[in-house]
């Protein structure tokens, strides 16, 4: 297919508190864009503070996407999130308006952007079942160092509590030979979208020290109260929803297993590790124009148009009467 012939999807990506929701709404005015939330715990009702969920009535009036479209115990995935966009990208594209996921999720913000295709390996429950098992005899480390064994790349990804998806990486190997990882990298990396990808980085320091605001902020705001609330409307601690950050530290909490003080703590030490795992995920992509956030906001902003209209052969003046 022709550049010219494809439709045209436009991406922000970036670690967690690096400054995406701003921006966003910024650039979505401007480009005439409806959002696609490119992430993995936002599409859960009721999870709004630890997801930093951007409110209604801070969208300015832009359509927002795949926010609060199922229940905390929905086993929501990439697949699904790939099926969603494939449906969502082509009627924003029929409104005359340009698609744009913003989002720090990067499998599913990638599986999108390159059309992965979700082969289903099959399944053997009793080694799933074996495999919880061992977790429970051993631990969730010893758990991740089995997948580390045979598969560096995605325990290097995955976070140690995040059980199904490391035993689902161990059965993928299990079953077909090969890891989750080398089936990623064997996946097309051509785009069938005419795509910008903008990616926002910072310096480390500073973006930790905006993690550990963000975080006190969320306790602030009630936490602590979100997550108790949904233990006591019947959502398992085990759901993939709760293994989202901010929910499964105050999950502890509330079990006795830590103090407030201590899963406060932890919760800014996972954000911090997730933030750097989502940068390398990001850095292994391609076609990526990087922004350090940190800097002039406005100037910043006017970088990212001219990237959007030098890529899209555009003017920001266009999109306000022309379709795409």
């Amino acid at each position: 297919m022709n550049t010219m012939d494809k439709p045209k999807l436009l991406v922000l990506i970036g670690p967690t508190a690096v400054g995406k929701t701003r921006l966003s709404l910024d650039i979505a005015k401007a480009w005439n864009a409806e959002i696609i939330s490119g992430d993995s715990i936002q599409v859960y009702r009721g999870m709004d503070i630890g997801t930093a969920k951007i409110k209604p009535e801070e969208q300015e009036g832009i359509p927002h996407h795949l926010i609060d479209i199922c229940d905390p115990v929905h086993p929501f995935s990439a697949a699904e999130f790939q099926e969603r966009c494939a449906v969502l990208i082509p009627d924003i594209t029929a409104r005359g308006r340009l698609p744009f996921i913003v989002g720090g999720t990067g499998l599913y913000v990638e599986s999108v952007a390159y059309g992965y295709d979700f082969a289903d390996v099959g399944s053997d429950e009793s080694f799933r079942e074996m495999q919880v098992t061992y977790a429970l005899e051993h631990g969730a480390e010893a758990l991740l160092e089995k997948l580390r064994v045979v598969d560096p790349d995605s325990a290097g990804r995955l976070h140690v509590n995040d059980q199904r998806r490391i035993i689902r990486a161990l059965e993928i190997y299990h079953l077909t030979g090969t890891t989750l990882s080398q089936q990623l990298a064997r996946q097309n990396k051509t785009s069938p979208f005419e795509l910008c990808i903008i990616g926002l980085t910072m310096d480390r320091a500073v973006l930790y020290t905006r993690i550990n605001e963000r975080v006190d902020a969320m306790i602030e705001e009630g936490l602590v109260d979100e997550v108790r609330g949904l233990l006591e409307r019947g959502v398992p601690v085990d759901a993939v929803s709760m293994h989202g950050l901010g929910y499964k530290e105050i999950v502890l909490y509330l079990q006795g297993h830590l103090s407030l003080e201590e899963a406060v703590e932890l919760l800014k030490r996972d954000t911090r590790r997730f933030a750097k795992r989502q940068l390398s995920w990001f850095r292994h992509m391609k076609d990526i124009h990087w922004i350090d956030s940190s800097e002039n906001f406005h100037k910043n902003l006017q970088t990212i148009h001219g990237i959007i209209a030098g890529k899209f052969r555009m003017n920001i003046e266009y999109t306000s009467n022309q379709s795409f």
